[in-house]
């Protein structure tokens, strides 16, 4: 067992060291300078998304996820966070073209940047994982279906967040008083 699991993280350092820097440093500027940051997937990539949100929040961030009923209408000056290992799946394509037609930029989290959602895209950050679709360019892992973009694109988004936080004072302190206080 503890095989497999240093297996899986060897994996995931591989994808973190093929990350390019310059795409995730030019989205944290733009998520940094949103009024708001609204977030969208679907399956396993929606649940990294909420975690994504969550975090977000709790650093002070005015964020919503696509789809729960107390997410207003998406403006300008907003931020989509679009994340689809594909970068075709047809509901995200759908919001990312509604959020451009509104002025709101939209920021792809996927594998494949030369895709639909990544031409409608403001930004991409590419994230050189498989995916259940296993494209020839994808890495290779001995994990199933998406399980190595999941991982890769939650520690990502992670790392992002907390590159966000650098630097404030009592961060954590803060980040505590936001978490969720009604049991």
């Amino acid at each position: 067992m503890k095989r497999v699991h240093l297996e899986i993280l060897e994996e995931l350092k591989e994808v973190a060291e093929q990350l390019d820097d310059s795409q995730i440093k030019s989205s944290m500027v733009t998520l940094s300078k949103a009024n708001r940051i609204f977030v969208a997937g679907e399956g396993r990539s929606g649940l990294m998304g909420k975690a994504f949100a969550m975090r977000l929040m709790h650093a002070g961030y005015h964020v919503f996820v696509k789809g729960e009923t107390v997410t207003p209408s998406i403006q300008e000056g907003d931020v989509l966070v679009a994340i689809s290992g594909s970068g075709s799946t047809t509901s995200i394509l759908l919001t990312a073209e509604q959020a451009a037609k509104v002025g709101a930029k939209i920021l792809l989290v996927t594998t494949n940047e030369n895709s639909v959602i990544g031409e409608t895209a403001h930004e991409v950050i590419r994230v050189p994982a498989a995916t259940k679709s296993r494209q020839p360019v994808e890495t290779a892992t001995m994990q199933p279906m998406g399980n190595q973009f999941d991982q890769s694109v939650h520690i990502l988004l992670d790392a992002i967040v907390i590159s966000l936080i650098q630097g404030r004072d009592n961060i954590n302190d803060y980040m505590k008083e936001q978490h969720a206080n009604l049991d």
